[in-house]
């Protein structure tokens, strides 16, 4: 049965979208970052995530003979020796301590010509430390670190003026 097959067609025959996602990987591996729209990031994504995966277990590997294996498998999807080369001889050592999640995408303003959804996809090395998660919680940070004002009562008020007069 071919039940959930129907993910990122991007409406192209399978051919076409392959040699599509080998390009547009080989230009983010190369690039580090590329404008796209945001249905071809959204499918490149897991696409160029697995690739990193690749990379990274032959970069962790001992075995010289399934490091090739793994560079063969990626040079078999991207159809380009010179990124190929750029991933596992540069990037994959600065992917090695990211546990996943290597690629970000940021939504951009529509294409004026037709009003696309526009993306930028870039990738994320390990060092990066991200935005914040929340808002509301520097929000009531803030309102708890506040310094807050301690009133004398009324009573102490008139006391201490009867003393000094």
């Amino acid at each position: 049965m071919r039940h959930g097959k129907h993910r990122f067609s991007l409406g192209c025959k399978k051919e076409h979208r392959e040699a599509l996602m080998a390009n547009l990987a080989s230009a983010l591996f190369e690039h580090g970052k590329i404008n796209t729209t945001l249905a071809k990031a959204k499918a490149l994504r897991p696409f160029a995530e697995k690739l990193i995966t690749m990379s990274v277990k032959a970069h962790k590997s001992m075995d010289a003979a399934e490091k090739l294996h793994y560079r063969r498998l990626v040079i078999s999807r991207i159809r380009s020796e010179s990124a190929a080369k750029e991933l596992f001889d540069v990037k994959a050592a600065e992917f090695v301590s990211r546990h996943g999640g290597y690629t970000r995408i940021y939504k951009l303003v529509p294409r004026i010509g037709d009003a696309a959804k526009m993306a930028v996809i870039e990738l994320i090395y390990a060092d990066d430390k991200g935005y914040s998660k929340s808002r509301r919680g520097k929000k009531k940070a803030a309102k708890q670190n506040k310094p807050v004002e301690i009133r004398p009562d009324e009573s102490e008020i008139s006391e201490s003026s009867e003393v000094a007069a």
